[in-house]
């Protein structure tokens, strides 16, 4: 692991080359709430498989998770702060403008980079998060509150067991987690996602009950589509055959 310094808060990232012959086309990851650089990205093969397309491969923890410092007051996490995060490593690195894929809160960050940087993104992919985008508070609640209970056993809510459940397994900090969710839930209007001027796509699972539809937000952005991950919930599309397949062909065609 690399670290540095944005804005006085440590970050924590993995720099992989490509392993193929090299495009000079790096892309950045960005992983979603809960989890990490490894379990996101490094365990479902996207770092092996971008690497062998030819792709330096950089993917960063989010402040609050993974290695990276963990911050306890809400307002650490705005997600315009946590999109700074990535800008400063793209800077760090002295990347230039590059491709940007995130998923679920990371799709939130890419989408927010994409929108204040655009020098910054070359194109972006937003995995996992559709017109929740611009509809809704990002992830709810109670989500916090799970990370606040004492034991998982506790929880009744589906979907609070499962980010409490995800969370135990990374082995994740709760405290941050739960700063993290009360902080970040900022989304786009109309009018800022129809100011995103960067190849977009939008890649979500057709069983996801958490992201919201990939159609419409896509009908949003003036150069963007969507990708129908067939059968996957929002936790098993990361790593799904047609995500990688389509981000690939995606990549290719792209300016």
């Amino acid at each position: 692991m690399h670290h540095f310094s944005s804005a006085g808060v440590r970050i924590a990232y993995i720099d992989h080359p490509p392993t193929g012959p090299d495009l000079g086309e790096p892309i950045l990851l960005i992983h979603g709430f809960a989890s990490n650089h490894a379990v996101n990205w490094v365990n479902t093969l996207w770092v092996k498989t971008l690497t062998h397309a030819g792709r330096r491969v950089i993917a960063l923890d989010n402040r609050g998770h993974g290695q990276s410092e963990k911050l306890y007051e809400p307002e650490a996490y705005h997600t315009a702060t946590m999109a700074e995060d990535a800008r400063a490593l793209i800077d760090h690195l002295e990347l230039g403008r590059i491709d940007v894929m995130g998923y679920s809160m990371g799709a939130r960050i890419t989408a927010w980079l994409a929108l204040r940087h655009p020098g910054h993104v070359r194109s972006a992919i937003l995995g996992g998060l559709g017109h929740h985008l611009v509809d809704g508070l990002g992830l709810p609640l109670g989500i916090a509150d799970a990370m606040d209970a004492p034991a998982l056993e506790s929880l009744t809510d589906p979907m609070q067991r499962m980010f409490r459940a995800f969370a135990e397994q990374t082995k994740s900090d709760l405290r941050a987690l739960a700063a993290c969710i009360r902080g970040s839930r900022q989304t786009l209007t109309l009018e800022e996602a129809g100011a995103i001027h960067v190849p977009v796509l939008i890649a979500i699972g057709t069983k996801d009950d958490v992201a919201g539809d990939p159609h419409r937000v896509a009908a949003m952005i003036p150069d963007a589509r969507a990708l129908d991950i067939p059968g996957r919930d929002h936790n098993l599309a990361v790593g799904d055959k047609v995500y990688k397949e389509g981000v690939l062909a995606f990549l290719k065609e792209r300016p």
